[in-house]
């Protein structure tokens, strides 16, 4: 069944949801402590700072929400403390998807001097999220080089706004402001790239696209179920219900399952980004970024 914007859900299934929500935010702060734990373990004193991003940051944690960290160094990591790191992250990441309360790890570190001063695109030391775990498991130590990484742009730019240390000083005293045209063009230029794992990822990515053009429109970077709603009251009818779904499985009230829908979904993934490169085109120059409010 669809649950569409309006839908009443019963009373029961929301205390049970609260109750869930209530466990898991629990075990979702004992696996970030232990994240950092290892992060100052391994990196000591040259680790500098660690910042939510994401979902805790936009006020939109969900069941199926990541731990989002942002780690600041004071440079780049051997490659033994990044065997160190990925091990633990191995360890206290939940695979995908979550078989129970623990939720998926994603920890990205940058080396100071990789984005400060600032330049586009930027680059990370080191990043770990469960899309990576069976390439790390197979030792795949591509994945233990600096990268450069345009996704980066935008992450950056909620942590400088959003302001949330989870140790260390407020992220604006180690890092250089982002250029707002650099975050917007950031988030176009990799649509392309995202898309081509549409398939296998169609509920995040048309979430994604939904927030995408909720930021190059009005200039606000919100969680992914509000840019939905956002998304869905300028969508043509016949792609409103895909939204619709997209939102609705990543609120937890129904699984995620497109089977015998992919084509449809696809074209509303194409209608918004049609909508996207069009705003992006029509932007005002100097128009402020701002993190939507609650």
């Amino acid at each position: 069944m669809l649950f569409p914007l309006t839908t009443r859900v019963p009373r029961r299934s929301l205390l049970h949801v609260a109750e869930r929500s209530d466990a898991g935010q629990t075990v979702a702060a004992a696996q970030t402590q232990r994240v950092l734990r290892l992060v100052r373990e391994t990196l000591g004193h040259d680790a500098l700072g660690a910042y939510e991003h994401g979902s805790a940051v936009l006020g939109g944690v969900q069941p199926t929400s990541d731990i989002d960290i942002l780690v600041i160094t004071g440079r780049l990591a051997t490659l033994r403390e990044k065997r160190q790191l990925v091990a633990g992250l191995l360890a206290i990441s939940a695979p995908f998807p979550p078989p129970g309360l623990e939720r998926c790890v994603e920890v990205t570190v940058v080396a100071q001097a990789q984005v400060r001063p600032w330049r586009y695109p930027p680059s990370f030391d080191l990043q770990y999220g469960e899309w990576l775990r069976s390439r790390f498991e197979r030792g795949d130590r591509l994945l233990l080089q600096p990268a450069v990484n345009v996704d980066l742009t935008t992450l950056l730019t909620i942590v400088l706004l959003g302001d949330r240390p989870l140790f260390g000083p407020p992220p604006g005293a180690l890092l250089d402001p982002v250029l707002m045209e650099d975050c917007v063009r950031a988030m176009v230029s990799d649509i392309d790239l995202f898309m081509d794992e549409f398939e296998n990822d169609t509920r995040n990515i048309l979430l994604t696209l939904a927030r995408i053009w909720q930021t190059v429109v009005t200039g606000v970077i919100d969680r992914k179920d509000r840019a939905a709603a956002w998304a869905r009251e300028r969508l043509p009818p016949d792609h409103q219900h895909h939204m619709e779904r997209a939102r609705a499985m990543y609120l937890g009230w129904q699984p995620d399952e497109w089977t015998g829908r992919a084509a449809e979904a696809r074209a509303t993934a194409d209608y918004m980004i049609a909508q996207v490169q069009r705003a992006a085109a029509a932007r005002r120059p100097g128009q402020a970024l701002r993190l939507a409010g609650g």
